[in-house]
C-alpha cells in the first residue's frame, strides 16, 4: 500500500500505519518536495505535477497487487496517480482509500494560499493537522511555510475537467464532523469509478483517523488483507 500525505504532511505520519501492519501489508509512504529530508527541493504546487512526479518514481513491479492510500490533499494525489496508472500502464492499482476528501466534481471556492503567513497556519491549527509547537519557532517555520503554502495552493486550485474516472474500486473514509468534507461531497466519488465503491464514516473531524488510528487500521485490513486471504 502507497501512502499520500495530506497538506503540510510527510511520510513519517504514516509511520504508525506501517508498524501496525507489519508483516500483513506493506506500508510505503510518499515524501513530497519541500518537506523533511526533501526540504532543499522545491515544493510543487499542483496537483497533477505532484502525481506525475510521484508516479515517475513509482516501482513498476506488482503494481497489480497495489493499493493507494490518501488523506485530504494526499486523497486527490492518489486518485490521480490512479489515473497515470491505467492511462499510461494500461494498469490499475487493486483499489483506492480516499480518506477526508470531497470528490473533484464537488469543487469549492477556497483562497486560504493567497493570503498571509498567518491565516494558513490558523487554519492548519484549527484542524489539528500539524504540532502547533512547530509554528512557534520562527526559524521551523520558514522551513515550514513554503511547503505549505504549495500544498494549499495544489489542492485549493484542484480542479480537473469534467468527471474523471477510474476503473479500480474507490473506497472512501470520513469522519463525521469533517468541516472540509461533508458526507455527501464524499459520496459523490462514487461518480469516479466505474468499479465497486463504499463509504465508511467514523467519529471526528478532519483528523479522525489520528484519534481512530486502530479502527482506521482494522478498515484498511479488511479491505486489503481479509480478501486476500479468503481467495487464498
Amino acid at each position: 500500500m502507497i501512502c499520500f500525505p495530506h497538506a503540510g504532511g510527510a511520510a513519517s505520519y504514516y509511520f504508525p500505519v506501517s508498524r501496525a501492519l507489519a508483516g500483513k501489508i506493506e506500508v510505503l509512504a510518499i515524501q513530497y518536495p519541500g518537506r523533511q529530508d526533501r526540504y532543499t527541493e522545491p515544493a510543487i504546487g499542483n496537483v497533477e505535477a505532484l502525481a506525475a512526479a510521484v508516479f515517475r518514481e513509482l516501482p513498476t513491479e506488482d503494481l497489480d497487487r497495489t493499493w493507494l492510500f490518501g488523506h485530504s490533499m494526499g486523497a486527490a494525489v492518489a486518485f490521480e496517480v490512479a489515473r497515470l496508472m491505467e492511462r499510461e500502464l494500461n494498469q490499475s492499482p487493486v483499489g483506492i482509500i480516499l480518506s477526508g476528501r470531497r470528490a473533484p466534481s464537488r469543487f469549492r471556492p477556497e483562497t486560504l494560499h493567497l493570503q498571509g503567513d498567518a491565516a494558513i497556519i490558523a487554519n492548519v491549527q484549527s484542524l489539528s493537522g500539524t504540532d502547533a509547537i512547530l509554528f512557534e519557532d520562527p526559524d521551523t517555520q520558514r522551513l515550514i511555510m513554503p511547503a505549505l503554502r504549495a500544498d494549499y495552493r495544489a489542492i485549493e486550485t484542484y480542479r480537473p475537467p469534467g468527471t474523471p474516472r477510474v476503473a479500480c474500486p474507490i473506497h472512501t473514509f470520513v469522519g463525521d464532523a469533517d468541516p472540509l468534507a461533508t458526507l455527501d461531497e464524499v459520496g459523490s466519488w462514487r461518480d469516479h469509478t466505474s468499479a465497486e465503491y463504499t463509504l465508511r464514516v467514523f467519529p471526528g473531524d478532519h483528523f479522525y483517523l489520528t484519534a481512530r488510528a486502530v479502527e482506521v487500521i482494522s478498515a484498511i485490513s479488511q479491505l486489503i488483507v481479509e480478501p486476500t486471504q479468503t481467495r487464498g
